[in-house]
């Protein structure tokens, strides 16, 4: 079965703490294990971009649990789509600290497909390279 792919971005409830953070990233990583989703929150202290992949089935799960959550507001789907290959395998969920622009720069990014290429500059990157780029530091030291 394929894997597919979910991205979004949304805005956090007023009065969001890290401890809710702290308890929804457990939440939402103990449910992940038992779906077979994988992915990351990118968090700016307001706003989030999660990226999430997995089979279609557990995907779904996952994403009705994200849309219904009361953490968060104005959610807004970016992309959704089959993925050749987990790109993020190693996270049933990670929360990841990022700059407002950081966040923007992959949100406006071009989410047409979860395709990677090589790219010589981060100006033509896709959205993935662009999410990849900000990851893959703390993959390599987890």
């Amino acid at each position: 079965m394929p894997n597919r792919a979910i991205v979004y971005v949304s805005e956090a409830v007023s009065g969001f703490t890290s401890e809710r953070l702290k308890a929804l990233m457990e939440d939402a990583a103990r449910f992940n294990r038992s779906a077979g989703v994988t992915g990351v929150l990118l968090f700016d202290g307001r706003h989030f971009l999660q990226y999430m992949e997995g089979p279609a089935d557990g995907l779904d799960v996952a994403f009705s649990r994200v849309s219904g959550a009361g953490s968060h507001a104005a959610l807004m789907e970016l992309a959704r789509g089959r993925v050749g290959q987990r790109r993020l395998p190693f996270w049933p969920m990670r929360c990841l600290p990022v700059s407002t622009d950081e966040l923007r720069m992959i949100a406006l990014a071009d989410w047409t497909s979860f395709i990677q290429r090589a790219a010589t500059n981060q100006a033509g990157a896709t959205a993935m390279e662009k999410l990849l780029s900000i990851v893959e530091p703390y993959a390599k030291a987890a």
